[in-house]
C-alpha cells in the first residue's frame, strides 16, 4: 500500500451563517468572501503541510484543480506542484488532476507536467480529469463536449510525450499546425496516469482499457466504492488482464487523536463546516455532461449515499465517509476496508474544512507514526 496526502486547499473563513443565505459555495458564490491577506497565511500553511508529508514518510502528495469556489481555492495545481518541486526531494507529486477540457490548447498541460517531471527527476504523477460539473458553468464551455474534449486532449498529450515533433494535430476541438513541445518528461514512456472518478461507467471502462489507475473520489458510502471498484476489476478482465491493487485508490478524510472521543470532539466541527458550507453545489451537473446511463447511476448514488446527506455522527462512521478515531481504531478500520474493497493507494484528506494548521499537522503526525507503519506491515509493497 502507498500513502498519499491529498489536499483540497479549502477556504476556512466563510461566515458562520453562510449556508442560511447561500445555496452553494460554487460558481456564483461571491469572491467578496475572499481576503487575500488571510489567503497568504492559508496558502503557506497548506504548503507547509504538503512539505511536511515527506519528512513524515508519506509516499506522495496530491493536489487538484477547481475554479470559482471556496471548496478548494487551488485553480492551478501545477503552480502548487512547482512550489513543492524544489522543496521536496523524494516524495511523489500527484496532480489529480488537470481538467483537460478547460485547457485550450492542451499543450499547456503536456508542457507543464513535463517541466515538473524533469525538475523533480521523475517524481510526477499526471492525473487527468474531465472536471467537475460546476466548472463548465464557470468557464462557459459546452458540457455536451466535455468527454470529447477530454479524450482528444488526452490523446494529443500522450503523443506529445511519446513522439518526436513537430507534427500536426487537426481534431474536432483542437487544430494545431505545429506541435513540438519542449521539454519532454523524464519518465518513459510518460508519467503514470491516474484518473479520478465518481463512478461514470464510461470513465471506468476507458481507464481499464488504457491500463491506467482509477481513483475513487470521496464523500460516498463505502458500498459505492465497493461497487465501483468491482466494476473496474471486471472491466480490466474484459480487457485481458487482472487489475493490480496499485491501479485503485481510495480518497477519504482521516482524523487521528489519542482516543475515539477526543477524535470526534476535535474533528466534528470541521465536518459540519465542510458539509454545510463547502460541499453545497458540488453535485451541480449540467445537461450533457455525461451519458444518461452514467448520470442515472451517479445521481442515484448521490441521492442516498453522499456525504451531503449525512445528518448524524453514527451515519458518518457506519458509511465509511470518514475514518476518525484513535490510532488503533483508524488502523483497524483501514485494514478492514482495504481487505473488503481492495485498493493499493490510500489518499488521505487530513486537513478538512476549516481545520486549523496545528490540528492538521498533529493529525498527520499521529497517522504517520502510529498508523502508517502497521498498514505497511499489513499490506507489503506489490511486486
Amino acid at each position: 500500500m502507498k500513502f498519499f496526502l491529498f489536499h483540497l486547499m479549502p477556504w476556512p473563513y466563510l461566515p458562520e451563517d453562510f449556508e442560511k443565505h447561500h445555496k452553494t459555495s460554487w460558481i456564483w458564490c461571491s469572491n467578496s468572501f475572499y481576503d487575500p491577506k488571510k489567503g497568504h497565511q492559508v496558502y503557506n500553511d497548506y504548503l507547509d503541510q504538503l512539505e511536511a508529508a515527506e519528512k513524515l514518510g508519506f509516499d506522495g502528495v496530491c493536489v487538484n484543480e477547481h475554479h470559482q469556489t471556496a471548496y478548494g481555492h487551488m485553480p492551478s495545481p501545477n503552480i502548487i506542484a512547482a512550489a513543492l518541486a524544489r522543496r521536496t526531494e523524494k516524495i511523489k507529486i500527484a496532480v489529480i488532476g488537470n481538467a483537460l477540457p478547460l485547457y485550450d490548447p492542451p499543450q499547456r498541460v503536456a508542457e507543464e507536467i513535463a517541466m515538473l517531471d524533469v525538475i523533480t527527476n521523475g517524481r510526477i504523477i499526471s492525473g487527468q480529469v474531465v472536471g467537475g460539473g460546476p466548472e463548465y458553468y464557470s468557464f462557459g464551455i459546452n458540457p455536451a463536449f466535455a468527454r470529447e474534449r477530454f479524450y482528444e486532449a488526452h490523446e494529443l498529450i500522450m503523443r506529445i510525450w511519446t513522439e518526436d515533433g513537430p507534427f500536426s494535430h487537426y481534431g474536432k476541438h483542437f487544430k494545431i499546425k505545429y506541435v513540438n513541445s519542449w521539454p519532454k518528461p523524464l519518465q518513459k514512456p510518460h508519467p503514470p496516469i491516474w484518473i479520478p472518478g465518481a463512478g461514470s461507467l464510461e470513465t471506468m471502462d476507458w481507464v481499464a482499457k488504457k491500463r491506467y489507475a482509477f481513483m475513487g473520489i470521496p464523500y460516498f458510502h463505502i458500498d459505492i466504492f465497493r461497487k465501483n471498484f468491482n466494476y473496474f476489476r471486471e472491466a480490466t478482465e474484459k480487457n485481458g488482464y487482472t487489475a493490480k491493487a496499485s491501479q485503485l485508490g481510495w480518497l477519504v478524510p482521516i482524523y487521528v487523536a489519542e482516543t475515539d472521543d477526543q477524535a470526534r470532539k476535535e474533528f466534528e466541527p470541521h465536518l459540519w463546516y465542510f458539509i454545510k458550507k463547502l460541499l453545497k453545489g458540488l453535485t451541480i451537473i449540467p445537461p450533457g455532461y455525461t451519458s444518461a446511463k452514467s448520470m442515472a447511476k451517479i445521481w442515484g448514488d448521490a441521492q442516498k449515499n453522499f456525504l451531503e446527506k449525512v445528518e448524524t455522527w453514527e451515519e458518518l462512521l457506519a458509511g465509511g465517509y470518514a475514518i476518525v478515531g484513535s490510532p488503533e481504531t483508524v488502523c483497524e478500520k483501514l485494514i478492514n476496508y482495504a481487505n473488503d474493497v481492495g485498493f493499493g493507494n490510500l489518499l488521505s484528506i487530513m486537513q478538512f474544512g476549516d481545520m486549523p494548521h496545528e490540528k492538521a499537522t498533529r493529525n498527520m503526525t499521529l497517522f504517520a507514526q502510529e498508523v502508517m507503519p502497521k498498514l505497511r506491515q499489513a499490506f507489503p509493497e506489490e511486486n
